[in-house]
């Protein structure tokens, strides 16, 4: 089984081969295989296929194995995650979390729960160690600050605006890839926007989930197995997104960036999110990404993607 991370314009046209969906700027491309060499010969062994629209944008959760009862339940259940994740991190509901920090953290530190806690710590780890090129408050220094004994965070002024659109993203997939896992399921692939990819073992006969990206060709297809990969660029690529700014740099001011398409795999969803932002940004890969993270970067790295 193969999947296409493509940008494309908001429509897709119907394909009789594929299985479309129109994701925003993105649309991902599910092949359906029915050869023995891929393990599937009959319906019965079909990939299970969940859906849910949150974070403005559209996940996907692709399931294989023999019960199709037991990955569906499992699947909707990982969905919940995300939708619950969407809920306490949108800007754009005066209830959420998130809202709640933006409000008061300034004057009282406000309590997380551990999985929250390790987002906003990744994202702070993140930011220093790009000099701010990766910034969840527009700012080059960091604008919270975090207590691990308290579990809480704590914002340094008022006035603070966080957005966490290029790190909770990966962050609600890895919650639904940990939901799975705990349901029993070893062969998965979720997706969200198709700009962020979590793959959990890999389907029968096969070394791994087949990624193809359609704006970075010398990649060829990336075989994903256990992983996670995000990709990152400044500006829309295709049909009406093509002039639009998609990223900028808070380190001065938010000039416009040239054009960069960054790819990012390793270990964990919400650090490939975040550390494809800072590529795409930056320009070049940090010194500080660890040996466990491949990176591959257009048009100024044409370096080919390391196995």
């Amino acid at each position: 089984m193969s999947v296409s991370l493509e940008e494309r314009a908001f429509f897709t046209r119907p394909c009789p081969s594929r299985e479309e969906s129109a994701l925003g700027s993105m649309s991902v491309s599910l092949e359906r295989r029915t050869q023995r060499t891929a393990g599937v010969t009959d319906a019965s062994h079909a990939p299970v296929r969940v859906a849910v629209r949150a974070m403005a944008t559209r996940f996907e959760i692709v399931l294989g194995g023999e019960s199709a009862a037991r990955l569906r339940a499992a699947g909707e259940a990982a969905l919940q995650e995300i939708v619950d994740c969407h809920r306490r991190f949108t800007r754009f509901a005066p209830d959420s979390l998130l809202s709640h920090i933006v409000r008061t953290a300034d004057r009282t530190p406000v309590r997380l729960d551990r999985d929250s806690f390790e987002m906003f710590r990744d994202a702070l780890t993140i930011q220093e160690a790009t000099g701010g090129a990766f910034s969840i408050s527009m700012t080059p220094e960091p604008a919270f600050a975090l207590d691990p004994e308290a579990c809480a965070i704590r914002l340094l002024r008022c006035g603070i605006t966080l957005d966490l659109g290029a790190i909770a993203k990966g962050h609600a997939l890895e919650l639904a890839a940990r939901s799975l896992r705990e349901a029993g399921v070893s062969c998965a692939l979720l997706h969200g926007g198709t700009s962020s990819v979590i793959a959990i073992g890999t389907p029968p006969g096969s070394s791994g989930w087949g990624i193809g990206l359609a704006h970075a060709p010398a990649l060829g297809q990336l075989m994903l197995r256990d992983r996670a990969l995000s990709v990152s660029s400044t500006y829309g690529a295709t049909g009406m997104h093509a002039h639009r700014r998609h990223l900028e740099d808070g380190r001065d001011g938010g000039v416009s960036l040239p054009p960069r398409f960054a790819v990012v795999a390793g270990p964990c969803a919400r650090g490939a999110d975040a550390w494809a932002t800072a590529i795409a940004i930056l320009g070049e890969r940090p010194a500080s990404l660890g040996a466990q993270w491949s990176t591959w970067m257009s048009p100024a790295d044409a370096r080919s993607y390391p196995a």
